[in-house]
């Protein structure tokens, strides 16, 4: 089977996206991923994507299709795959449709994990991250310490006791909203595209991650069959 998951920041569709990928043992496909793959590998293409982002241009479609259209011709494409964050325009949509119809394939569904902004704005608006490691809190994790307002302070000590956590500056709500507003002018259409298509089911994403993960699957194993791996 062949999967594109949609969902706005902060919906989980990165999270559910593994779930899927462990459970029908499919390819898990970022463009972030192969992007810096192709540069790391200093291959043709990865060669001209470096040289436009270090003239601090975005990598034009083209070049970001004909990665994609590499990538999916790998070997471990070859039981299906799930592409996360990607086409992000409805141009990167239609390129992608010529791309599959040369290559014999197409999208079989687009999962669309809905959530609405309110809801985004809480739980990326509540993560923190450790100074020290890295690691990130959700808002759950850092409930016990919310004030009377319900609001996580800004920074505080880690919940494990070693090291501080801080807010990023991505996740404050203006910039959170400003993210969604750029999510909802690009992938509103991308999603229209594919409805069109009659290819997109949708999830109600607020709900807990579990219940999510279920309906995801209650959905596939419909369409596809139940498809665990042994």
């Amino acid at each position: 089977m062949n999967l594109i998951i949609l969902g706005a920041p902060g919906s989980g569709k990165g999270t559910q996206a593994v779930r899927i990928k462990e459970r029908y043992g499919l390819a898990h496909i970022s463009t972030g991923d192969i992007l810096r793959a192709e540069v790391a590998s200093e291959s043709e293409l990865g060669l001209k994507a470096k040289a436009i982002m270090d003239a601090g241009q975005l990598v034009s479609d083209d070049i970001v299709l004909a990665m994609v259209g590499k990538r999916l011709a790998q070997s471990d494409c070859a039981r299906g795959w799930i592409l996360d964050g990607f086409p992000r325009t409805r141009a990167q949509a239609e390129g992608l449709e010529t791309l599959l119809s040369d290559q014999d394939k197409e999208i079989d569904l687009g999962l669309l994990i809905q959530v609405k902004p309110d809801e985004v704005v809480r739980r990326l608006g509540g993560r923190r991250v450790n100074r020290q490691n890295g690691k990130i809190y959700s808002s759950e994790e850092l409930a016990h310490l919310a004030g009377e307002n319900g609001e996580i302070p800004a920074e505080g000590p880690a919940p494990e006791g070693e090291g501080t956590f801080y807010q990023r500056d991505d996740d404050k709500e203006a910039t959170i909203r400003d993210r969604l507003t750029v999510y909802e002018a690009q992938t509103r259409p991308v999603i229209d595209f594919y409805q069109d298509l009659d290819k997109v089911v949708e999830v109600d994403g607020a709900q807990p991650m579990e219940v999510v993960s279920d309906a995801l699957s209650s959905i596939l194993r419909d369409r596809f069959g139940d498809g665990e791996q042994a």
